[in-house]
């Protein structure tokens, strides 16, 4: 029921959609089907508030087909119209459930968990940049696909390159992105990149900048860690977001390292979340030496 509340909170404040986390799916301190009934009464009771059609990425993850096929259709009956799994599935098990949702007219949200324990190495294992063009193929609707300035480990040119990979019908030849030969997708239809790790409202310029307009942004400490609680981390999110797209509509040089939080600052102005925001995350940023840049040439990891 607490939990049914973060969603209620986090949607009244602003957000379009929150998610389960990966490692939930049904232990003995919160099962499968009381969460999504307290979601889905969080999710009403914000749409119904805001006027807006909201969301929750319903975890379905489970040892067996059986069972994850009786967490989508009970999903699905108590009126989500998003569910998702988790890459450790297996590729068999992501591609049933992806002819599942299609057939259901159903969002299929992916979480990257388990990529890294074969996408880290250089040597051996598999690029995540392979694992983007599988999950492409399989049919799911959102995939995990790096932040760039966020927690998790993100070279700009790497990134640039998964997203690419999972937007463009049409691949060209492209070093720094990490793309070695032309490829067409012909009418497979796209997957839309989703940038969630150690991220908030005053990274907002660079998250534009970097991963462009079709891309899912998950605040998720983000939101919920604000001091002044879960709705007000929304808030301070979604007026971030429109004031950056705002002023890069209008032509401003948004990414320009002065302007960029000065838009921020003057957005505040008007919006006490944000400005607390601000204050506590302005200095938190993650560098990190990237261990996945092209093999032809270095490129800046800060």
């Amino acid at each position: 029921k607490n939990y049914g509340r973060v969603v209620f909170e986090g949607l009244k404040g602003g957000l379009d959609f929150l998610k389960d986390d990966e490692n939930i799916n049904s232990q003995p301190f919160m099962r499968w089907r009381e969460r999504f009934l307290y979601c889905m009464e969080g999710i009403n009771r914000a749409s119904a508030a805001t006027g807006e059609v909201k969301g929750s990425y319903l975890n379905i993850t489970a040892a067996t087909m059986e069972e994850v096929y009786k967490r989508a259709e009970y999903a699905k009956m108590v009126g989500s119209i998003v569910v998702m799994i988790d890459l450790v599935m297996g590729y068999t098990a992501i591609q049933s459930i992806a002819i599942w949702a299609r057939e259901n007219d159903m969002l299929l949200h992916l979480h990257r968990a388990g990529n890294s324990t074969y996408a880290r190495q250089k040597n051996h294992g598999i690029n995540f940049r392979v694992i983007c063009k599988w999950m492409r193929m399989s049919g799911v609707d959102h995939i995990h696909a790096g932040t760039v300035v966020g927690k998790l480990e993100g070279d700009p040119l790497m990134i640039k390159g998964f997203y690419d990979v999972l937007r463009l019908t049409t691949l060209d030849v492209n070093l720094p992105f990490g793309i070695f030969f032309e490829m067409s997708w012909a009418s497979l239809r796209k997957c839309m990149p989703v940038a969630s790790g150690g991220i908030h409202c005053g990274q907002m310029h660079q998250l534009i900048h970097y991963l462009g307009d079709d891309v899912v942004l998950q605040f998720g400490g983000g939101t919920i860690g604000h001091p002044d609680g879960i709705q007000a981390g929304a808030t301070a999110n979604r007026v971030a977001l429109e004031a950056m797209v705002l002023a890069r509509n209008e032509g401003v040089d948004y990414f320009n390292n002065a302007v960029g939080p000065q838009i921020l600052r003057d957005a505040a102005k008007t919006c006490g979340p944000l400005q607390t925001a601000l204050d506590l995350w302005k200095d938190i940023s993650f560098n990190y030496t990237s261990t996945d840049t092209a093999d032809f040439a270095e490129t800046a990891t800060a």
